[in-house]
């Protein structure tokens, strides 16, 4: 028997909390990346570690008050826990693995294209991990041509986010890589879920597992306190927001050779060698004699 799918039990509220779930998540994931790029190589493992989290706490959360609105007329959804935070660890291990390929490699060439495809394929996994931790009196089919079009989506808009926030240009530009980012999942999730058909078995029988509404007190005490965490350190780092390097390119001044600019420690005006200390004497001239 079909099953009577709707997705939108809420009306348009579960959309826009989840899109905004999702941009939140994008934007402290991606602002970490970009802060990356901007430090020495000790401290960057730290910020792509703390940018990967958030990124994959935003979008779990993300599809999950999404979920909240779907729902099977003629049977009641519950949901296997294990599978649940499993995809939750999944999101933030492959989001991760493109996020360190972009913040070591550069967001340009194969490296954008390799970590956009990895953390898209994240974003994707996801979501049809968690859909199958579902479980209900009948069976989930999918639609093959709109299972891979979502995925698209996914890999598209993540490169797409990955590349804006690689360009290290300051805060708008992080803001623009966000509602990239929150488009890629969003626009994915009910993509996939378009995709979806519910077949209903003919007999009556008790589902395991919980309710959308048990879950919904630790996915919003865990992955969210995570989110406000890694807010407040993005917030009160000195350099997210300015988007600037903690170094000052030399100076390419007019009149001066390049050679009389000493080599200067990062943060250091560019120091100038006086020509009265130059271990080469000026050239005697009739004027100097």
């Amino acid at each position: 028997m079909q099953g009577t799918v709707d997705g939108f039990s809420y009306g348009l509220v579960t959309p826009l909390v989840a899109y905004l779930m999702a941009c939140l998540g994008g934007a402290l994931g991606l602002r970490c990346t970009t802060r990356s790029m901007l430090v020495s190589n000790s401290w960057r493992p730290g910020w792509l570690a703390l940018g990967s989290a958030a990124i994959g706490s935003g979008i779990w959360t993300m599809h999950f008050v999404a979920m909240m609105g779907f729902k099977v007329q003629q049977a009641p959804i519950h949901y296997d826990r294990p599978i649940t935070f499993a995809s939750l660890g999944v999101a933030i291990v492959m989001v991760g693995i493109g996020i360190f390929i972009v913040g070591y490699k550069g967001a340009k060439g194969t490296a954008l294209m390799t970590g956009g495809a990895i953390t898209g394929l994240g974003i994707a996994s996801m979501h049809y991990l968690g859909m199958a931790g579902m479980r209900f009196n009948g069976k989930l089919e999918y639609n093959t041509v709109t299972v891979g079009f979502s995925v698209v989506i996914a890999v598209a808009a993540a490169t797409a986010a990955l590349w804006a926030a690689g360009q290290v240009r300051g805060f708008l530009w992080s803001v623009g890589a966000s509602l990239v980012m929150g488009l890629a999942v969003t626009g994915m999730h009910y993509t996939g879920m378009a995709a979806l058909s519910v077949h209903l078995h003919g007999t009556a029988a008790p589902t395991t597992g919980d309710s959308a509404a048990s879950l919904l007190a630790p996915m919003m005490i865990g992955p969210l306190a995570f989110l406000l965490l890694a807010g407040v350190v993005v917030m009160f780092d000195p350099l997210m927001v300015m988007g600037k390097p903690v170094w000052t390119p030399a100076e390419n001044k007019p009149g001066v050779p390049a050679r009389e600019l000493l080599a200067h420690s990062p943060g250091r005006r560019p120091v100038l060698r006086s020509r009265r200390h130059s271990t080469h004497p000026r050239p005697r001239t009739p004027q100097n004699r």
